[in-house]
């Protein structure tokens, strides 16, 4: 059983916490992915499962066992670095099959080097490249073979640095998908980390969310998108960012733009009239409504076109809604343009509220607009 248990680790370089007090398990045959920003700690999570660094606090586990004191070497790990890491003096091939002549995988002969080193670069796309030098290839074309290189070795666990982040968007798409297809073929555990949340929700089984060395959320992709827990995970996954709104509690509705925009408080937010809360809708999630009349269920409200971007088949609209803005992204002839006056609605499912907060700090969610209360689902309503 390869799992990974993480227990209160903390680990810090002079004054600065790179991780602090964190906890995570890490399921055998699951692909994890670490998701934040620059400095959020990723990359030292992955080098204190490696043993690459020495922890300040807590322990690490590997198939049930304590690393203390254990030596990288015989962890069994496989790594693949953001920076490459290629022998320079050796060609793909060589490079390829440095990881199968020694350690823990142990010897193979060269039939059984070619044969796993042809299935790895037949997915990477990269067999016209063995015999090449590091020099001679693009910094694309390295990280595919510093990639292969960790995927070829037989391990108990892949470490996985940003693995695509030097690829173009057209083939890091592509690569996103033979991973996918790559770790369900091998079943063998994987934390890979990233600061692309596309790349995390199509790759993880599960995602933890870091935050200045601190756990903030792990979950199923589809659960962190749709329950946030606060509003740095909400702005995290999306692009554009999600929409936050100031609102006001009135007459047992939240009120933003001025009062344009009312959604219903969710049950177990515990507000009352005079709370501030932030109302919090993906630009995504909201379209151009045909009518005014958008039913039940439905958040609706109407503003002007400020500006509008076409990006491919959708377009980017900004939208002046009583006495703030929203962007929308509208696909093909569901959009409009500059000056228009437009009725835009959402389904109330999709409408997050989080608690109020000083300006540019992350608030907890408290609900969904579209909540229903238990006592009417107890009596016979429809959730």
């Amino acid at each position: 059983m390869a799992t990974v248990e993480l227990d209160a680790v903390s680990k810090s370089y002079r004054k600065i916490q790179a991780i602090q007090q964190l906890s995570l398990a890490v399921e055998d045959g699951e692909f994890f992915v670490i998701l934040g920003p620059s400095g959020a700690g990723k990359t030292t999570t992955l080098k204190s499962v490696a043993g690459l660094v020495e922890i300040d606090e807590g322990t690490v586990s590997i198939a049930g066992q304590r690393m203390d004191g254990v030596q990288p070497y015989h962890r069994n790990v496989a790594m693949a670095f953001e920076s490459y890491a290629l022998y320079p003096q050796k060609t793909v091939f060589e490079n390829l099959a440095s990881p199968l002549r020694s350690g823990r995988s142990g010897h193979y002969d060269r039939p059984s080097q070619q044969q796993r080193i042809d299935a790895v670069t037949t997915t990477l796309g990269i067999n016209h490249l063995l015999q090449r030098f590091p020099r001679e290839l693009s910094n694309g074309q390295r990280q595919r073979v510093a990639l292969g290189r960790v995927l070829v070795r037989p391990a108990d666990v892949y470490l996985l640095d940003e693995p695509l982040s030097h690829l173009d968007a057209k083939l890091r798409a592509a690569m996103r998908a033979e991973l996918k297809q790559l770790g369900q073929m091998s079943s063998t555990t994987s934390l890979y980390v990233t600061h692309d949340y596309q790349e995390a929700l199509a790759l993880g089984d599960r995602i933890a969310v870091l935050r200045n060395g601190r756990l903030v959320q792990i979950d199923t992709p589809d659960r962190i998108w749709r329950e946030p827990v606060n509003t740095f995970v909400a702005k995290a996954l999306g692009q554009p960012e999600i929409n936050l709104l100031e609102a006001t509690v009135h007459d047992g509705r939240l009120r933003a733009g001025g009062g344009a925009i009312e959604v219903p408080v969710p049950p177990e937010a515990g507000l009352v009239a005079g709370d501030r809360a932030q109302v919090g809708i993906r630009p995504r999630d909201l379209e151009l409504a045909r009518s005014a009349e958008s039913g039940p269920g439905w958040l609706t409200f109407a503003g002007r076109v400020a500006l509008a971007e076409r990006l491919g088949r959708s377009i980017e609209m900004s939208v002046d809604v009583g006495d703030t803005r929203v962007i929308v992204v509208a696909v093909g002839e569901r959009a409009a343009a500059e000056g228009d006056q437009v009725t835009v609605h959402a389904p109330l499912h999709n409408v997050h509220v989080f608690a109020a907060g000083a300006p540019g700090q992350e608030t907890v969610r408290l609900g969904s607009a579209g909540a229903v209360p238990v006592d009417h689902i107890r009596a016979g309503g429809t959730p």
